[in-house]
């Protein structure tokens, strides 16, 4: 079963929680083997990593599925606690961001917007994956209707997977597709703009409370741009909500993530709050619904720091 980004599966528990907005006692920490240093980590990632260079079509890319003992097929919690949950506890951050420009390679690195340049009004996640994250959302986004409330849904489309009915005086899509933005029914305004192109965020400081994104942080080319963006335009104390599973378009996907597996995946995007500045240290959940019987949803999260 595949730990990876499975690039065939687009698709027609109780967990720990961030402190909610009703709820500020903050989550522990879990003692696990993720206190390995992070430099060492990364080592045998990159010993991992495929060569996008060498990429001849799907066939090569089938003969790489077990590299460094990752299988890209499979998912989902194999032992309690997850290792996703561990992963982001304890870790010896490197002094210096320890990506290289090449981690952030694609194997199509033609326009994004091209690409993305016809809607796709189809799910990314399996229905059981999508109920696990409204459900998640139900206990940590503002209640429906919260005076002020104010959210940006990052990397949307015509779907955000909030709970049904739920409204709130300010809900930005910023996305790929006008047409896909346009359908959401959820939102109060919509911005197009490719991320990759243009990193900077429209908004100003202090503008929203949380921000939301799903299963589309593996895209990002320039991922600390973003976060350090994400941590201007959220008010103190705001959350940042990064959601994925192991599915996605792969030949978009950057190559540190398509050769690393899902418990990677978490410390990789903990590694962006953290170098990003700002923000409390990162922690992740596993909101699994069916481990190896649905797709695999996780999220990791953190809080902008409140002005001292």
């Amino acid at each position: 079963m595949s730990k990876t980004c499975n690039f065939l599966g687009l698709r027609v528990r109780s967990n720990p929680l961030p402190p909610s907005f009703s709820n500020s006692s903050a989550l522990n920490l879990l003692p696990t083997a993720a206190s390995r240093p992070f430099d060492r980590w990364i080592r045998a990632s990159s010993r991992r990593r495929l060569v996008l260079g060498g990429f001849v079509g799907t066939s090569l890319w089938m003969n790489n599925m077990s590299l460094g003992g990752k299988s890209f097929i499979a998912s989902a919690r194999q032992t309690n606690p997850s290792p996703v949950e561990q992963a982001l506890s304890k870790v010896e951050w490197p002094e210096n961001f320890p990506f290289k420009e090449e981690d952030f390679q694609r194997f199509d690195e033609s326009s994004d917007s091209t690409f993305y340049e016809a809607p796709r009004f189809v799910t990314h996640i399996d229905d059981p994956a999508i109920a696990a994250l409204t459900k998640y959302y139900s206990k940590v986004l503002p209640q429906s209707e919260t005076p002020g409330a104010s959210i940006l849904d990052m990397c949307s489309s015509w779907v955000s997977h909030y709970p049904a009915g739920y409204k709130q005086e300010r809900i930005v899509g910023m996305g790929m597709n006008e047409e896909e933005l346009k359908r959401n029914p959820v939102l109060t305004e919509y911005i197009v703009q490719d991320l990759n192109v243009d990193p900077k965020l429209p908004f100003e400081d202090n503008s929203f409370q949380v921000i939301t994104n799903v299963v589309s942080v593996d895209y990002l080319t320039k991922p600390l741009v973003v976060f350090k963006e994400m941590n201007r335009i959220l008010k103190p104390g705001g959350l940042a909500l990064m959601s994925f599973s192991n599915r996605c378009f792969f030949t978009k996907a950057i190559s540190i993530w398509t050769s690393t597996g899902d418990a990677d995946h978490a410390l990789i995007v903990g590694s962006y709050f953290h170098y990003a500045g700002g923000y409390e240290p990162p922690q992740a959940v596993d909101i699994s619904p069916n481990p190896g019987r649905s797709d695999p949803m996780y999220v990791v999260y953190s809080r902008k720091l409140p002005v001292a």
